[in-house]
């Protein structure tokens, strides 16, 4: 009897002791796999870009008198080296004065312009009245005169058929590369908004941290 009494604890100390070495194989085992799993590769945050054309827009709004004191500076630079000057002064429309070549010789030109701001941001002078001198020219002529003689800005035309001269503001060249539209035109109200569109590159600001 008392060798089954030890057979028996000695069996049940061996089923402990696999038992024990089992748990600690298994935690081994786990403890192996946790440490040498392949990790996998974690998803890089590629930085957002965002268009260098990325940019702010400021309304300005003026006066005539002070627009008119800029388009003039303008002019006078352009027309340093013309045979034929003109101004341009803002009243309640535009008036457009200078010389024209007629029968070989300078005369006078006198033209209104009724402004008119379009939606893109552009401006359509249209004719009110024009004279030269004393002479009696029709209009579509003495326009045609001032087209072919009279310096103007690549992104201004003269259009004698519509009696009409187009000012492309938005083609405009800047230095700056700032962008230029006209919001709203209003002489007689001497109300004048201008939008300017600011590119953030020309700030030296990085538009990718802009792109949030």
């Amino acid at each position: 009897m008392a060798e089954k009494r030890v057979s028996r604890k000695n069996s049940k100390w061996k089923k402990l002791f696999w038992s024990l070495l089992a748990i600690d194989l298994f935690i081994i085992i786990v403890l192996l796999v946790l440490i040498f799993w392949p990790i996998p590769e974690a998803k890089i945050a590629h930085q957002h870009h965002v268009d260098e054309t990325k940019s702010s827009e400021f309304i300005i709004r003026t006066t005539r008198e002070n627009l008119d004191e800029l388009i003039n500076a303008y002019l006078d630079k352009l027309l340093q080296d013309s045979k034929y000057q003109y101004s341009v002064s803002l009243e309640d429309d535009v008036h457009l004065m200078g010389e024209l070549p007629v029968f070989s010789t300078k005369v006078p030109l006198s033209l209104h312009l009724e402004p008119i701001a379009q939606k893109n941001g552009d401006v359509v002078l249209k004719q009110k009245s024009i004279s030269i001198g004393l002479l009696e020219l029709p209009n579509k002529k003495i326009m045609e005169y001032m087209k072919k003689y009279l310096p103007m800005p690549e992104w201004v035309t003269i259009n004698p058929k519509k009696a009409e001269i187009y000012v492309a503001v938005t083609q405009m060249k800047i230095k700056s590369n700032f962008h230029v539209r006209v919001e709203h035109l209003d002489l007689e109200a001497n109300n004048i908004a201008i939008k300017l569109k600011v590119p953030y590159r020309k700030l030296g600001i990085d538009p990718i941290r802009f792109g949030q």
